[in-house]
């Protein structure tokens, strides 16, 4: 039998694999490295459109906000206005009230009887006069009554006055309630 040395073609596949094993560990090694920085690449390109999103909708806030702060003072403004109109409206319906009033107090006034001073606050009104005689306050008070604008006149006061010229007056107070206030509050 021959004696054949197998170790120096042992040794040259040795090698050969060893050579093969480091060639596709360095391809593995720059595949992974391309891969990494194919992914670090996207990943960049993400967080770019990511960061320009978010600057886009930081900058759509600011629009809305600017929008809604509009849009408040505009409700406000809008509240303002519907308050005048409405000012505007009661002023309106009401502004020959007033006149009506004094009117109605013209007429209930009997002969021999006279006012000194008339005031109204809301729909109260106070009258203070000059009467020649009881039953001309009672016919007064009977006038106010009866009037569509006036209502529940109460006699406060009635005292008699200085002689004067003959005759005895009388000083009375009373107060009667209008059906409707004039705009104005007072006159």
């Amino acid at each position: 039998m021959a004696r054949i040395n197998l170790l120096p073609w042992r040794a040259l596949a040795r090698e050969k694999r060893r050579r093969r094993f480091l060639i596709v560990l360095l391809a593995l090694a720059l595949v992974a490295a391309g891969g990494l920085l194919v992914i670090e690449r996207f990943i960049d390109r993400a967080v770019e459109r990511q960061l320009a999103r978010n600057d886009l909708i930081r900058s759509a806030t600011v629009q809305l906000d600017g929008r809604a702060r509009q849009i408040d003072q505009l409700k406000v403004r809008r509240e303002q206005l519907l308050e005048r109109m409405q000012t505007i409206e009661t002023l309106q319906a009401n502004r020959s009230d007033s006149g009506i009033i004094l009117e109605q107090l013209a007429r209930s006034l009997p002969v021999g009887v006279y006012f000194t001073d008339v005031k109204m606050t809301e729909r109260t009104i106070v009258i203070t006069g000059v009467a020649l005689s009881n039953t001309l306050v009672a016919e007064l008070m009977r006038n106010l009554d009866a009037s569509h604008w006036l209502e529940t006149p109460v006699l406060i006061d009635v005292k008699a006055g200085p002689v004067q010229a003959g005759g005895d007056e009388r000083l009375f107070q009373m107060t009667v309630r209008s059906r409707h206030a004039p705009a104005g509050g007072t006159f």
